[in-house]
């Protein structure tokens, strides 16, 4: 897919062309507003399918506006807070390696530069909380699928821009990390939400009254994850 920039009434959009795409589409992200269109289309209507939806970009783009200025500024140092499981723990320094850890309301973190500034605090803190989040998310993942009689291949952590989870056909569960920022309830149903894939790939009524069979409240907290998953951030 390839794309250029242009500009209407002040917004920069870009234009991206794909083989594979065979109507017209309009989406707006965090790099801007983008018009995506068939391989063969003309890119003037493109361009006339922007004009005819820039009430919609607007409106897109003031809630996008918001939703970045709720995302929380971080101060990467020791002494400083951030989240673990919906609770605000203080970030300590661990002496070695074998101390750090997230435990007794502490972040335990070991580095090894002795004055460390705060993008070698960020870098540090991320790779431990991926390594808590996968030792919690792979605990979490057992319990509710036993609970199920379920099995699964493996779990794995990385960072994503729109999935919090991917249950694979070959049983791999996969999270985003950033998730174990949010409340431990919200995290349990993220987790019961994949398992529950495990049986059911797709989002019939089965899987969803499966769901609900280990997660009554399902539908409030997935509600919370889609209206404030934008604020997990580290």
């Amino acid at each position: 897919m390839t794309g250029d920039q242009f500009t209407f009434e002040e917004i920069s959009y870009r234009l991206s062309r794909s083989p594979r795409r065979k109507r017209l589409g309009l989406v707006v992200t965090e790099k801007g507003p983008e018009v995506r269109i068939p391989q063969r289309c003309a890119e003037r209507h493109g361009h006339q399918f922007l004009r005819d939806n820039i009430a919609w970009v607007r409106e897109q783009l003031r809630g996008l506006e918001h939703r970045q200025a709720q995302v929380p500024e971080h101060h990467f140092a020791f002494g400083a807070q951030f989240p673990w499981l919906g609770k605000t723990l203080e970030l300590d320094r661990a002496a070695c390696t074998a101390d750090a850890g997230i435990r007794d309301g502490y972040i335990q973190l070991y580095c090894r530069i002795k004055d460390p500034d705060e993008g070698q605090v960020q870098a540090a803190l991320q790779k431990l909380y991926q390594r808590e989040a996968l030792a919690v998310l792979t605990q979490k993942s057992q319990q509710f699928a036993g609970q199920l009689g379920l099995q699964f291949a493996s779990v794995k952590v990385r960072r994503t821009r729109s999935k919090w989870g991917h249950c694979t056909i070959r049983g791999e569960l996969q999270y985003n990390w950033l998730v174990c920022l949010a409340p431990e309830p919200v995290v349990d149903y993220l987790v019961i939400h994949e398992v529950c894939h495990l049986r059911h790939h797709n989002h019939g009524r089965e899987f969803w009254a499966l769901v609900a069979s280990l997660c009554p409240d399902y539908k409030q907290l997935r509600r919370w994850l889609k209206e404030n998953g934008h604020r997990l951030q580290l």
